[in-house]
């Protein structure tokens, strides 16, 4: 999927993945990753989600990663700050108190641009990837983060009925992209109102995943 795709999503307002308030899968299970104020989260492929004003709310930093220029000043305005933004690389940087925002391609975000991440919310970054990119993806991510320990939401319908994304991902699928680095829990399946984009019946999961010492 090429990144002009979601570029003419932001340019158009074709953003019905945006949601209006946040996700109330991260509010229910958030403490599962028993992080301390001030812990650092990093979200992939973040937009100009609200689950970012709930994070900050409750004391935790923020850094995240997004293609798209428009989704960041939106969300920078949505948070009435005022950032400092600079060339870092490839990438564009935003940056106020406790939140840092990467712009352009996540392949190109490296650990040490990164810094620090304590945990890892994926609500919108695997489910927006075809399967061709995903192994790469996950990859790249548990690199750039040292496996941190991750909220990850996921959906399963059938992806024969609707195109992607958000693409289906199932429990199988997670366990073998994740399964060698990770311990996976299901916290929590529940149906997706109306089905997906209306058209197919779908659950969403919302899973932890722990690193798993024992891994190589």
């Amino acid at each position: 999927m090429e990144a002009s795709f979601w570029h003419q999503k932001w340019e158009r307002g074709e953003i019905a993945f945006h949601q209006s308030q946040a996700n109330p899968l991260l509010a229910a299970h958030f403490n599962e990753l028993n992080l301390i104020k001030g812990s650092r989260v990093f979200l992939p492929l973040c937009g100009k989600t609200l689950d970012i004003a709930w994070l900050l709310a409750r004391g935790y930093r923020v850094v995240g990663a997004e293609l798209s220029e428009i989704a960041i000043d939106e969300l920078f305005q949505s948070l009435n700050l005022k950032p400092q933004v600079a060339k870092v690389g490839a990438l564009i940087h935003y940056s106020a108190k406790d939140i840092d925002i990467y712009v352009g391609d996540i392949f190109d975000l490296s650990a040490p641009t990164l810094g620090q991440a304590n945990a890892i919310y994926d609500r919108a970054a695997l489910v927006a990837l075809p399967a061709e990119l995903r192994m790469k993806y996950v990859t790249h991510l548990m690199s750039i983060t040292k496996t941190a320990p991750q909220l990850l939401i996921a959906y399963e319908y059938d992806q024969s009925l609707i195109d992607g994304p958000p693409f289906s991902i199932s429990a199988e699928e997670i366990e073998q992209r994740y399964g060698a680095s990770y311990s996976l829990t299901a916290l929590e399946t529940r149906d997706v109102e109306g089905g997906m984009k209306g058209k197919a019946a779908a659950m969403e999961t919302v899973w932890l995943l722990q690193h798993n010492k024992d891994a190589s």
